[in-house]
């Protein structure tokens, strides 16, 4: 395969091309989070949890992906010390004064929590603090930020669960690589070896109709991402029907190299996979292992 000339084909042209497309940034408070939310989410004990999310605010991501527009909710200025506990504790009071209890807790900064820049570890005992009495914390990063950070936000949350939620995406080659994160399938193996050695967990974002995947091969490539997260150890695989609205997935579907999937679609693909991993072919092959759990999440978030 080859990249239509219109797209670049190296990744600092590609980082140019993104962010020409782009829109306006917001200015954000980094001391306010954008967005709280509450839901129920399935657990890996076969009952369901209530879960927080608090979407934050911070320093945008240093990859410029093509398909994301997370960088809307991001500040250009490095995270100040201190602000991302503020935050996790205004949304803790906001439940607490509205009789909400949650008993896991998601903190996504739409970038990458062990970045030091979005995330300053030395706030990392602060968080956990400020986190209170869940039994597990989920945070996102890149996979080349998996190391030595996240033993030490581990190690702060005493005893508390973790959760980290990596993008892989496709494991179509072109397409991964066409889509700038700048890994490889190899890369996110090893972050996800590196995540079990130290008793974390994975969660894992696949893409629902990606770019660059020719439209008759997307169901093979969604299934073979989803086994691939399986193989890499996955809790939790979290369908996330690729969109418009940044810019560059106008740009691309200009160029034929993206059709946004429509609910139908989604539907289609959810179901897809959830029948896979309902196959004997894909059930565990310890009887006291459970299945992965296959989410849909739609996007519905940084809102208002």
């Amino acid at each position: 395969m080859h990249y239509r000339p219109e797209y670049p084909d190296t990744p600092a042209a590609r980082d140019r091309f993104i962010i020409d497309l782009r829109g306006p940034r917001p200015a954000h408070d980094p001391w306010r989070y954008q967005r709280v939310l509450i839901e129920d989410e399935p657990t890996e004990r076969g009952d369901s949890a209530r879960v927080g999310t608090i979407f934050l605010t911070g320093r945008e991501c240093p990859w410029r992906c093509a398909m994301c527009d997370l960088w809307r909710y991001t500040t250009r200025a490095d995270t100040p010390a201190g602000a991302i506990p503020a935050q996790i504790r205004i949304a803790q009071q906001l439940w607490r004064d509205r009789g909400d209890l949650i008993t896991r807790l998601k903190l996504y900064n739409a970038s990458n929590f062990f970045d030091p820049r979005a995330v300053p570890p030395g706030d990392y005992v602060d968080i956990a603090n400020a986190a209170g009495a869940v039994e597990q914390v989920i945070v996102e990063s890149h996979p080349s930020l998996i190391g030595e950070r996240v033993e030490r936000f581990l190690d702060a949350l005493d005893g508390r669960q973790l959760e980290v939620a990596m993008g892989l995406e496709t494991v179509h080659p072109f397409a991964l690589d066409a889509l700038n994160k700048r890994m490889t399938t190899d890369d996110f193996a090893g972050a996800a070896r590196t995540l079990q050695r130290i008793g974390v967990s994975l969660r894992v974002f696949v893409l629902v109709a990606p770019p660059f995947v020719p439209q008759d091969e997307q169901d093979d490539w969604l299934l073979a991402s989803v086994a691939f997260a399986e193989q890499c150890g996955a809790s939790v695989i979290s369908l996330i029907p690729a969109r418009g609205g940044n810019g560059a997935m106008e740009a691309l579907a200009a160029q034929k190299e993206f059709i946004e999937p429509t609910r139908a679609d989604v539907e289609r693909s959810f179901a897809l996979v959830r029948n896979r991993a309902a196959s004997p072919e894909a059930r565990p092959s310890s009887p006291k292992s459970r299945a992965v759990r296959i989410l849909l999440d739609p996007w519905a978030v940084h809102a208002g």
